[in-house]
């Protein structure tokens, strides 16, 4: 056995018992109410090269971006397009642009000071929502259910998908023209593989997929797989985001899922919650540069303070006339938080050089910091909600 892979397998199993170990710890201090999203990030921080040093994080990275690749195929796949015909998807476009005028206006003020050099990345980073790393806070709470839901999934995808889009097409490695032929070109192939079922729907292959769904050949689930890695791999090579590949996997399975849909969900939970998301997250918190933030702890805490400032406040004014105050209190919280495309952003700033190393480090933190305070804020205040009566200006379907 290689060096390498003795590495590799060992750094694998230190993350695995992690993430074998988070819902324990979690049960254990029930009490406290700790999603096992911040466990696993504080797992990684303790096990990875700034603290004990257990686990390389370069040695998992393939596993770690098919963790992410399936967090954002499962945040694309609760996504249903028709929202953004409803109110409550036109009313996360509005927020989210409203954000952008925001950031922008922020950011440049602080690229005038000095603070930043990476006025894009950063400005962006402000606008994003982690849907896919809200996903199990959210279902784990029952924060999905009722028309609320819809706002919730409306107002996250919109923070998750058009940033992935904006990254495409202004921080591609092709430059911008091609960023956004290749986002168009990835679109298409979207919408033929969503079509592409209907095809062969009542024929020989589509009686094969059915017969073997839930048999050892598992072809429903395998062809869900060889469709993420296909849009993953696509999406590479176009220089664009892998996270971009993924949401749309996720949307296009959500179109013509084949088979027995509700097994395939319990399926892509058990393959994504059970094994790839949690090696994401650990490697992320393995992956935060402590010494940085250390050395300017105010960055982390700003830009944490921006993120709630430029991505949630507006919620209060955009959604006024949709929700009542405590529900619009909760959404804020919820579409403040943000991490996977602040880790994405960081490293094309970092790649290009336009990023300051401590403000990349700070970005980040500030993203993990939001994933640890946001939700459990938006968590109290929705069961809080709950112990009350219904109130004028709940949200209506």
């Amino acid at each position: 056995m290689s060096a390498d892979l003795g590495r590799g397998l060992t750094s694998l199993f230190v993350v695995v018992l992690v993430a074998a170990l988070t819902p324990v710890l979690v049960g254990l201090l029930s009490r406290l109410r700790i999603p096992q999203v911040v466990v696993l990030i504080l797992g990684g921080v303790v096990v990875g090269p700034h603290v004990l040093d257990l686990a390389d994080p370069e040695s998992i990275e393939l596993l770690a971006n098919l963790g992410l690749g399936f967090l954002f195929l499962l945040a694309g796949y609760e996504l249903d397009l028709a929202v953004f015909r409803q109110r409550a998807g036109k009313l996360a476009v509005v927020g989210w642009l409203i954000a952008v005028a925001l950031a922008i206006a922020v950011v440049a003020a602080l690229a005038e000071l000095g603070v930043v050099r990476a006025f894009v990345p950063v400005a962006l980073g402000l606008t994003t929502t982690a849907l896919g790393t809200l996903l199990p806070i959210l279902r784990d709470n029952n924060m999905l259910g009722g028309s609320f839901g819809s706002y919730v999934l409306a107002a996250g995808a919109v923070g998750e998908f058009l940033p992935v889009v904006a990254i495409a097409i202004f921080l591609g490695s092709h430059g911008r023209f091609i960023g956004l032929i290749s986002l168009v070109a990835v679109g298409v192939l979207g919408l033929l593989l969503s079509l592409a079922p209907r095809l062969g729907r009542g024929g020989r292959i589509a009686q094969i997929l059915s017969e073997g769904q839930d048999a050892t050949s598992q072809t429903t689930l395998r062809w869900t797989v060889a469709m993420l890695l296909l849009l993953l791999v696509i999406a590479s090579d176009f220089g664009l985001d892998v996270v971009l590949g993924a949401f749309v996997a996720g949307v296009v399975l959500h179109r013509w899922a084949p088979g027995n849909v509700e097994a395939l969900d319990h399926k892509l939970d058990a393959v994504g919650y059970g094994f790839f998301i949690p090696i994401f997250f650990v490697s992320s918190g393995m992956g935060l540069d402590l010494h940085s933030i250390a050395e300017a702890p105010g960055r982390l805490f700003l830009f944490f303070f921006l993120l709630l400032a430029v991505r949630g406040l507006p919620t209060l004014l955009v959604y006024r006339s949709a929700l009542g105050w405590p529900r619009r209190l909760e959404l804020v919280f919820v579409v403040s938080t943000a991490l996977p495309l602040l880790v994405a952003l960081s490293e094309i700033g970092l790649e290009t050089g336009e990023m300051l190393p401590e403000n990349a480090a700070a970005l980040v933190g500030a993203g993990v910091l939001s994933v640890l305070v946001y939700p459990a804020i938006a968590v109290a205040i929705h069961r809080r909600i709950a112990r009350t009566p219904d109130e004028p200006g709940d949200p209506r379907p």
